[in-house]
């Protein structure tokens, strides 16, 4: 699933859990509750689960900064471009979220130790078919962000990680 613009949401009633400078007040129950207004399949069906701080001024502010947007957006556009070239042959795929499963199997190959992980993470954390393939999708995009060629270990272990639901 490709969501074209920044899709948030609290995780409780007063939207202050998990947050390091306000305390929720909210009960355990208000929170299933909340949260339980949002299906599992819907939730399923959203590629990157990540879990994001409030930024104090002083850390907007500092000069100490991260990478630069410039070069976070030609990282981009290189890896759109390896997409868009891996898929030119392929009818209505342009991107790797747009792969159906025998794109999967074609583009997402894993040596034994990335698929050991993978076959443990899922085992472990119980995750459904779609999960699966949605990791791999992500995975082969962080390849491509790498601009590697291979998924590596390290390429999974992060889609896993942004694919572990925070509700």
């Amino acid at each position: 699933m490709v969501i074209d613009d920044n899709k948030a949401m609290k995780l409780c009633p007063c939207g202050f859990l998990g947050d390091h400078r306000n305390r929720c007040n909210c009960t355990e129950r208000e929170i299933k509750r909340y949260t339980g207004k949002i299906s599992g399949p819907l939730l399923d069906r959203i590629d990157i689960h990540l879990l994001t701080q409030h930024l104090e001024f002083r850390e907007l502010n500092s000069r100490e900064r991260g990478e630069e947007s410039a070069v976070i957006r030609k990282r981009v556009d290189r890896a759109r471009e390896i997409q868009l070239d891996r898929y030119r042959d392929s009818k209505n795929i342009h991107c790797n979220a747009h792969m159906a499963s025998n794109h999967i199997e074609k583009y997402c190959k894993l040596d034994i130790s990335s698929k050991n992980l993978l076959h443990r993470s899922v085992d472990r954390l119980g995750l459904s078919a779609r999960a699966y393939h949605r990791i791999l999708k992500v995975a082969r995009t962080i390849a491509d962000l790498d601009q590697k060629s291979v998924i590596d270990k390290k390429h999974l272990a992060e889609a896993i990680q942004l694919s572990r639901k925070i509700i």
